[in-house]
């Protein structure tokens, strides 16, 4: 069973706000969200928390895990909080009645929350945070955030993420693989699109339907063609089909002993 109970910042739209000025009974309990209003010339978030309360956290208590070399976070992963939901606990409050808050405490816990509870194969929610050549990186809670390979994001080879996934999507991921003692996840997305038979039931032998050219080198044995991000087929090697480019297939034959659809390029 999935435990893991942290949700990826900004997955939901809740946003902290203090009932009162008795800040004291915050300390150290919930975790919080909110919307980062500034970024200081020191690096440090200003956050109101409702009230005419502006809470701080400092640049050393908004990452736990991207460091430089002093066990600070970059300077630009600071100010790219602005404007952006983060996770944060009420840490303590300053000698000026300030409320410090620490994101770096909620990413710890999620991180150890991870080491502990999840599983190879859990399903959990996540935000696309970046995206790179070699795949997705994925926020799950906390501000906790693990890789989904490119091969990881459907059957049909693709040639970057993009074609996946965008930043900011909201997304179910399964855990394919984690450190128990680095804590780092490697996670699947192409599960969402169901499984081969559930895909090829969707098509019949015979008809005529519309793919995606996946692979196109000479070399090969054909030409792979997406049907559906969890459904190739293969046709003969045809000049003129360009990466990306939808054509229309004849359905030859649907293989379900060896999963394998024979297409004929119309």
């Amino acid at each position: 069973m999935n435990s893991f109970n942290f949700l990826p910042e900004g997955w939901n739209k809740e946003i902290f706000h203090l009932e009162g000025k008795n800040i004291e009974k915050y300390i150290n309990n919930n975790v919080y969200q909110g919307i980062v209003e500034n970024c200081d010339s020191n690096f440090n978030l200003q956050i109101n928390l409702g009230n005419d309360v502006l809470g701080i956290m400092p640049r050393k208590e908004i990452e736990g895990i991207n460091l430089e070399k002093d066990g600070l976070p970059k300077e630009n992963l600071c100010t790219g909080k602005v404007h952006k939901f983060v996770q944060f606990k009420i840490r303590e409050i300053d000698e000026n009645n300030i409320p410090i808050l620490s994101r770096k405490i909620v990413q710890e816990e999620a991180v150890n929350m991870a080491k502990q509870e999840l599983r190879v194969g859990d399903n959990i929610k996540g935000i696309v945070k970046n995206i790179t050549p070699y795949g997705a990186f994925i926020e799950i809670g906390g501000g906790l955030v693990g890789l989904a390979h490119i091969e990881d994001l459907s059957v049909a080879r693709i040639k970057t993420p993009a074609e996946r996934l965008k930043i900011g999507q909201k997304v179910k991921v399964v855990v394919k693989y984690i450190d128990r003692d680095s804590g780092k996840i490697s996670l699947s997305y192409k599960e969402n699109f169901g499984t081969w038979e559930e895909n090829a039931n969707q098509f019949k032998q015979g008809e005529k339907v519309k793919g995606i050219v996946r692979e196109t080198e000479k070399h090969k044995n054909g030409i792979f063609i997406e049907l559906l991000p969890n459904l190739v087929g293969m046709a003969e090697y045809k000049e003129g089909l360009e990466y990306g480019k939808e054509i229309e297939v004849y359905i030859k034959k649907i293989d379900y002993q060896k999963q394998k659809v024979k297409l004929y390029v119309v």
